[in-house]
């Protein structure tokens, strides 16, 4: 009795918790990463469905406000990005000023703007990593391999450092998992006990034994309701976030609701009252975040709650709108269709490589043991490791239903699939020599692919943009006044909060008149996607027309630019070469600048465009006849962006 009883005090296992050297050199390598820049660009999102409408709010300047942030129909919660970029920024315009004065150092210029967010982001994401830790040390699992494997997944180095809602939604996800890992855990230790003492009560032959036990059995700390406050709220905040996020937290709630189901202490009238508190305790962060959005876009004013004239049209829940719109099929078809399998044979590769495979091969083989009824091989359903393996499984399963599908979708899964299969692809002392040779080509291919990956998404993917950005930001600021036209095509679009343009929405007043006005644009950025290069030239000669109209009218000054793939700049002169009154002239050249949009051709034996290439510019022969090395550094010369200057030539 003595013994069983000191186990009440549940005294975790003493294990060793310093953290190798090796996972602190990946962690700095995060955060190193970040400070270079990373001038990879991986999707519009990462800007426009985050820190460009918080940065216009906070600094007052003109953004692109997406249509996802339409005060008619908006789709998109305002607290969680306000909650994640909100503090950065608003340190860069509160230290600005003192900065500027002391230091000299303007700290609302593109690099300070791109990195000051990424690295708060940065340090958020560490969040994941401490909660795949203490999931590993509760469950006495080697959490050394494990976090070397996780702080390796370029997953983690470029997308978790991102102002992506999904980078966000798996910090709420890594959240939700160490949570009911932990009250599984402490709900198996008190139905053991509970059981154990309710056993020893009934064997009892005194009715002061029953009485020693009974005090016992009352000292016993509940479990039933563990942190159904902290999660209520964060299955809230995280499908406010992403609706998505039911899809993950499905499974997580789904072990909580049935920790200790089945067992003598633990029956359905439990399950039933869980269920009632999980609603119950969510509902009021369901009313603060519907709060917050229908005051931030305009459905609820102080002077309607004052005069209490508050009805059902005063409310908006984003989340609904999020459905409702993409329950519609013609509004997917603007994003992009694609097919139901492409998470499962392309994105899970992609993301995830080995661990992915080997997911793979698990739910194979559990397939199979179903299908034989060999359950007692299968991972239980209260276990830690059928919570992780589901958790894995289950959102690609939901997600695959919509026809919309991109590899960020999916990145949350990242944490079970390193708990499940981390320190499987990690050498161990107790493998034998086969299983290091397999584990070996394992690691080789896992780091390989993450170095790749890394470089590919963090410095190349659209890659130009940020450094075109940069030189646009002087460009404005030393020409201040002067109209500046931008031209993209065939790339994404420029994040505008990085430029920093006065606002051209807001109201001034004039002291001495009383008058209202606001300030007329001077920089315009026209993005034309994947326009055909003659209607482009079209679009250019209207600008330029417009312009010219306005320096002869109003002497104002102006500046064209095109903003435009190497690939295509054959086609470009081509076309231009059509309008004898324009002269497109190259400025800039950034280099390396990767687009889907414009992927160049590789080039012939005999390809004349390759002949501005470095190793072949100084030959003098009129006849071209390029070596294979000629050809590949000619073909990865056109990975780059270049901007061009758009002039009136003077044919008079």
């Amino acid at each position: 009795m003595f013994l069983k009883t000191n186990l009440l005090k549940a005294i975790p296992l003493k294990t060793t918790t310093r953290l190798p050297v090796s996972y602190w050199i990946l962690v700095g390598l995060r955060f190193a990463l970040t400070l270079l820049p990373q001038t990879g660009y991986i999707h519009p999102d990462e800007y426009f469905q985050n820190v460009e409408v918080i940065a216009g709010d906070i600094f007052d300047v003109d953004v692109a406000r997406t249509w996802e942030f339409d005060p008619k129909f908006p789709i998109r919660n305002i607290f969680v990005p306000k909650l994640m970029l909100g503090p950065p920024l608003h340190l860069i315009r509160i230290l600005n000023p003192f900065i500027k004065y002391y230091l000299h150092i303007d700290l609302r210029t593109p690099y300070f703007l791109l990195v000051i967010p990424r690295l708060f982001i940065c340090l958020v994401s560490l969040i994941n990593d401490y909660c795949l830790y203490k999931l590993c040390v509760m469950y006495g699992q080697n959490y050394r391999n494990r976090l070397k494997i996780f702080a390796s997944s370029y997953v983690v180095l470029v997308y978790c450092c991102r102002s992506f809602s999904n980078s966000f939604e798996m910090v709420f996800f890594s959240i939700l998992l160490y949570l009911v890992g932990d009250c599984m855990l402490k709900s198996d230790r008190v139905i053991y006990h509970k059981e154990y003492l309710q056993e020893k009560y009934n064997e009892a032959l005194t009715p002061v034994e029953r009485v020693k036990i009974y005090k016992l059995q009352t000292h016993l700390p509940q479990h039933s309701l563990n942190y159904v406050m902290i999660l209520a709220s964060l299955v809230v905040i995280g499908i406010f976030n992403r609706p998505t996020f039911i899809g993950f937290a499905f499974i997580p709630v789904f072990f909580w609701l049935h920790r200790g189901l089945g067992s003598k202490t633990i029956g359905f009238i439990d399950f039933h009252i869980r269920i009632f508190m999980l609603i119950l305790c969510g509902i009021p962060m369901f009313l603060v975040l519907v709060i917050i959005d229908s005051a931030y876009y305009g459905y609820l004013t102080i002077g309607e709650v004052e005069s209490l004239q508050i009805t059902w049209n005063n409310w908006v829940v984003t989340p609904l709108n999020f459905l409702r719109y993409n329950a519609d099929v013609r509004n997917l078809t603007q994003h992009g269709l694609h097919p139901r399998w492409l998470h499962l044979a392309v994105n899970v590769p992609l993301l995830f490589n080995v661990l992915g495979f080997m997911a793979f091969f698990t739910v194979l083989i559990n397939t199979y043991r179903f299908i034989k009824g060999r359950y007692s091989k299968m991972p239980r359903i209260q276990s830690i490791r059928g919570l992780m393996l589901l958790s894995a499984i289950v959102p690609i399963v939901i997600l695959s239903l919509f026809p919309h599908q991109e590899a960020r979708f999916i990145i949350p899964i990242l944490v079970p699939l390193v708990y499940l299969y981390g320190n499987s692809i990690h050498l161990n002392e107790v493998d034998d020599s086969d299983i290091k040779i397999v584990k070996k080509i394992f690691l080789v291919i896992w780091y390989t692919s993450n170095i790749i990956f890394s470089i590919f998404f963090g410095f190349i993917h659209q890659g130009g943009l940020y450094p075109l950005v940069n030189d646009l930001f002087y460009e404005i600021k030393g020409n201040y006044g002067m109209h500046i036209h931008v031209i993209t095509t065939h790339s994404y679009s420029i994040p505008t909060y990085m430029l920093q343009l006065e606002s051209t929405t807001r109201i001034y007043k004039d002291k001495t008149t009383k008058h209202s006005y606001t300030i007329a644009p001077s920089t315009f950025l026209n993005k034309f996607g994947s326009l055909p290069m003659d209607k482009l030239l079209m679009h250019v000669d209207d600008t330029l027309t417009t312009a010219e109209m306005r320096h002869h009218k109003y002497k104002k000054k102006y500046r064209i630019y095109i903003a435009s793939p190497c690939s295509l700049e054959e086609k470009l002169l081509k076309e231009a070469s059509n309008y004898q009154y324009i002269e497109v002239k190259e400025e800039f050249s950034y280099y390396p600048h990767f687009c889907t949009e414009a992927l160049p051709s590789f080039p012939n034996a005999h390809d004349r465009s390759c002949v501005t290439n470095k190793f072949i510019r100084n030959s003098e022969s009129p006849a071209i006849n390029l070596n294979m090395l000629q050809r590949i550094s000619c073909y990865l010369s056109k990975f780059c962006l270049k901007l061009y200057h758009v002039k009136m030539i003077d044919t008079a």
